[in-house]
């Protein structure tokens, strides 16, 4: 098949990639801020997270707000404190699916040897 037809079919891999995550993932400062908030374990506040981070306060929670519209994160206001937390089982899902379907895309190995 060429890429041209392998465009116009439809597969696993069509649904599991999903741009708005990779957008959410591809900013280093997001990627820190995940790190830091899955290494922490618990839901933090943007003030707690913004220590992770050498970026202004606001620049903190617009980042996260991105990282809880691509599903990354769930956001608890208490009061006028913002929660994040990471949805761990979303985002574990996420990758196994993906990772099935680009194994399902692997071309097939050729085990015949070649006769002399």
């Amino acid at each position: 098949m060429n890429p041209q037809e392998a465009s116009q079919c439809c597969g696993p891999i069509d649904d599991s990639l999903d741009a708005e995550l990779f957008k959410a993932l591809g900013e280093p400062t997001r990627l820190k801020l995940l790190s830091c908030l899955a290494k922490c374990g618990r839901p933090c506040s943007v003030t707690e997270l913004a220590e992770c981070c050498v970026v202004d306060l606001s620049v903190v929670s617009r980042h996260l707000s991105a990282l809880e519209k691509a599903g990354v994160l769930t956001a608890t206001k208490e009061g006028r404190t913002v929660f994040y937390a990471v949805r761990y089982k979303h985002l574990t899902d996420s990758f196994r699916t993906l990772a099935k379907a680009f194994e399902g895309c692997r071309p097939k190995r050729n085990t015949k040897k070649a006769s002399p």
